[in-house]
């Protein structure tokens, strides 16, 4: 009997570009459900990267620190990354051909799909969310957010692609975050060119989908959720 690798995914990014950034979740408790993943803080200060079964925040200040388990965060995705399609990048690609040839190897558009790669990258360009006072819209933080490329850089990608037809719940394509091996840079990827690399990719069987069901905000928060589609299409 193959084991089943199960998404887990906390809140949903509708709410979090409807302006509900209180983390309910700890990171502890969010470490439980997945060793690798994306996510947001507290005040969507900076970006959440689970790699190797920790959590680390980079921020628009190009800290990074690697997060105690009482921290919270408003929306996370993690998963218990097993790599079901491994192969190396022997050659140098931009992120575009790079995301076409990863694809070549899915199983059709409507499974999730985990993502890890270590490589060398002649450019990374990140951005990094910016902390914000709860009820402002995502998307207008989003236009002031600080984004940074860095040359000659090795690190791992982490992230998760998520089908077409989940779009609101997650960002329906890749949403992917970036940290070097040194653990002193990374974010929210924008756009990349590879050098050569390992690149993983982790079938998913199933989806968890867990709400803050004691926060009275997100229960009685009246979502437009033709609005928030949009945002989501251009903030990330």
């Amino acid at each position: 009997m193959t084991n089943t690798i199960k998404l887990f995914q906390y809140n949903t990014l509708g709410a979090l570009m409807a302006g509900l950034y209180e983390g309910t979740m700890t990171i502890g408790e969010l470490l439980t459900h997945g060793d690798l993943g994306v996510g947001t803080l507290d005040s969507i200060d900076g970006e959440l990267i689970v790699l190797d079964g920790k959590a680390y925040q980079a921020k628009g200040d190009k800290t990074i620190t690697e997060l105690s388990d009482d921290i919270k965060v408003p929306y996370a995705a993690v998963v218990p990354h097993q790599a079901e399609v491994v192969f190396k990048q022997r050659f140098s690609a931009t992120d575009s051909e790079l995301k076409e040839r990863m694809e070549s190897y899915f199983d059709g558009q409507n499974l999730f799909r985990s993502i890890k790669i270590h490589a060398t990258f002649s450019k990374m360009h990140v951005r990094m969310i910016p902390r914000a006072k709860e009820g402002t819209r995502f998307v207008e933080v989003s236009q002031n957010q600080p984004e940074y490329e860095i040359e000659n850089t090795t690190g791992t990608i982490v992230g998760i692609w998520t089908p077409e037809m989940f779009h609101g719940v997650s960002v329906a394509g890749y949403h992917l975050h970036y940290i070097t091996d040194d653990f002193t840079f990374g974010g929210h990827v924008l756009d990349f060119t590879i050098n050569d690399g390992e690149i993983e990719i982790g079938a998913i069987d199933q989806l968890e989908q867990s709400f803050p069901v004691q926060d009275r905000k997100y229960l009685f928060a009246k979502l437009n959720v033709d609005e928030l589609k949009k945002d989501i299409d251009i903030a990330e």
